[in-house]
């Protein structure tokens, strides 16, 4: 691994050497190997070594307070479930650096590829009851000791992300020149999402479920990049994985899925009769959000890979704008500027 500095300027490989020589792993002869990021400002490494299972490392920015990590306080909660996701081997708060169990490289989404029918079905039914047992088990486990049981997808932060949605995607990416009365509007189309998504029943959310944070190992999944876990609607990781901007989905699958959760889950015989809409009403949010970020990313951050999403996630909230008579104020207002909704 060539050297690299992070953005304050340290060695990331010099921080690297420190942490293996400090944990003693330097005997081992690791053999340090860089592996594609996320989102974040995070940098990830896989550490190989001899006649020992392979560790990945989170290379932060810089020095961190491992207590403080919201990352190391949902993995405890998520341990107290007995969720699958990768156990934490080792930190160094001086150096920004977390040691985690390699869980590989295959993700729900790669694994698809080579999966048959059968398996498909079945790895997706998987999915969706870890959500049910995670909102299950939330209620059970509900504590001030964890951070995500402190905050919530409230009317502020879903406003924000659809807010996110205008800023990123209609006018940075696609260069949309809005009128004072046409944001007044959008504003006001927001809102009602918002304020109703905010008075759905409130349950323990992963908040970024899908195929890419799911990993596939050892005959079974695993949940990764949790630390944003936090209180939402119900019906938010299921929209997350089942309108999931990197992978299609047919209405009968979804169909068959969300029936399947509320087989499993503790939502009442009334409010599973109005699931189906409420789901829609998540989804759509979710992927308007989810624009705003391929968005930011491509004309923010200069980095283009996303855009391949663009136009499936695209799909998606053309089909819930057009399957609601509510949404064609909204579908009015966003067909202006994006030609892909009319």
């Amino acid at each position: 691994m060539s050297s690299v500095l992070a953005p304050d300027g340290t060695d990331v490989r010099t921080r690297i050497d420190r942490f293996l020589a400090d944990t003693g792993l330097v005997a081992r002869s690791p053999r340090v190997v860089a592996l594609t990021g996320d989102a974040s400002d995070r940098r990830y490494f896989r550490v190989l070594l001899q006649d020992a299972p392979s560790q990945v490392l989170a290379v932060h920015p810089g020095p961190l307070d491992f207590e403080a990590l919201p990352f190391v306080n949902v993995a405890r909660l998520l341990g107290a479930m007995k969720l699958p996701a990768p156990r934490i081997l080792a930190h160094s708060n001086a150096l920004g650096i977390l040691a985690l169990e390699d869980l590989g490289d295959v993700t729900l989404q790669a694994h698809l590829g080579a999966a048959s029918a059968e398996e498909h079905t079945a790895l997706y039914k998987e999915a969706v009851t870890l959500i049910c047992t995670m909102q299950q088990r939330g209620r059970e486990l509900i504590s001030p000791d964890y951070v995500p049981f402190g905050i919530s997808f409230d009317v502020a932060k879903l406003m924000w992300e659809l807010q996110f949605f205008t800023a990123h995607f209609l006018e940075a990416y696609r260069g949309a020149r809005i009128s004072d009365a046409s944001r007044g509007a959008l504003t006001r189309e927001y809102a009602s999402i918002a304020e109703e998504l905010a008075s759905e029943p409130q349950v323990l959310c992963h908040r970024d479920y899908h195929s890419r944070n799911l990993m596939y190992h050892e005959g079974r999944l695993h949940l990764i990049d949790f630390q944003d876990a936090r209180m939402g609607p119900d019906t938010y990781d299921l929209a997350s994985l089942l309108r999931d901007s990197y992978v299609d989905f047919d209405d009968t699958a979804v169909d068959a899925l969300v029936r399947w959760f509320l087989a499993h889950s503790q939502v009442s015989e009334a409010d599973a009769r109005d699931f189906r809409r409420r789901f829609d009403l998540m989804a759509l949010q979710r992927n308007l959000k989810a624009l705003g970020t391929f968005g930011f990313q491509t004309a923010s951050r200069g980095n283009p890979v996303y855009i391949q999403y663009i136009p499936r996630t695209l799909n998606y909230a053309r089909a819930n704008l057009a399957r609601y008579e509510r949404f064609s104020g909204l579908r009015n207002l966003l067909a202006e500027h994006v030609h892909e909704l009319r």
